[in-house]
């Protein structure tokens, strides 16, 4: 389930090389998952766990010229990775080595959060998720998001769904609403999982 941050930084930095190459048709998801989260022109987003930057991109087009992303991740293999493939926020971002659970960004600063394959890789679930709403201001939104869905991710591990996954919706939605958020819209099918919450007042 959750991880200690060097365990997550060891995991990801092992694959950071061939990351993007292992899944080279997720664009279309993370594009899709990117247009769920409402954002507008001028808007300031994060990208939490942002990994190879797959979703900044589509995160940069949607809040324009004006708007501000910022990618944030553990693994710094993760974030070389990033600005190879020239996803490093030359154009309005920036790329951050932090920890989610303790984000150097003022309170309130941000309109939205991505966290595509985010909450299972917690150290601290309710800890890096109040740390979110912390830096989202009121009525911001959060998309916790993975190109498939959870069934589809079991399988591919050869392990089966059990009840105390935290993307579950009975697991999800009381550990949102604790944490500062109110969870809006559920999808978990097998070509895609999405979570929408926004941040209450």
């Amino acid at each position: 389930m959750s991880d200690d941050p060097t365990r997550v930084r060891e995991f990801f930095g092992a694959r950071a090389a061939g990351w993007d190459s292992r899944f080279p048709d997720d664009g279309p998801a993370y594009a899709a998952a990117v247009a769920e989260l409402g954002l507008r022109p001028g808007d300031s987003v994060l990208d939490a766990g942002c990994g190879t930057g797959r979703a900044l991109p589509p995160l940069r087009a949607a809040v324009g010229p004006s708007g501000t992303v910022v990618g944030a991740d553990l693994t710094p293999e993760m974030l070389e990775r990033a600005v190879r493939a020239g996803r490093d926020g030359a154009d309005g971002g920036a790329l951050l080595l932090a920890d989610v659970g303790r984000l150097p960004v003022r309170g309130g600063a941000l309109d939205a959060v991505f966290g595509a394959g985010l909450v299972s890789h917690l150290a601290d679930p309710a800890a890096g998720l109040r740390e979110l709403a912390r830096v989202v201001r009121p009525g911001g939104r959060l998309a916790l998001f993975h190109p498939i869905g959870r069934a589809a991710l079991a399988a591919r591990h050869g392990r089966s769904l059990t009840p105390d996954d935290l993307r579950a919706e009975p697991r999800l939605r009381p550990l949102l609403a604790e944490t500062g958020w109110r969870l809006v819209d559920y999808v978990d099918e097998d070509a895609r999982y999405l979570a929408l919450a926004v941040r209450e007042g």
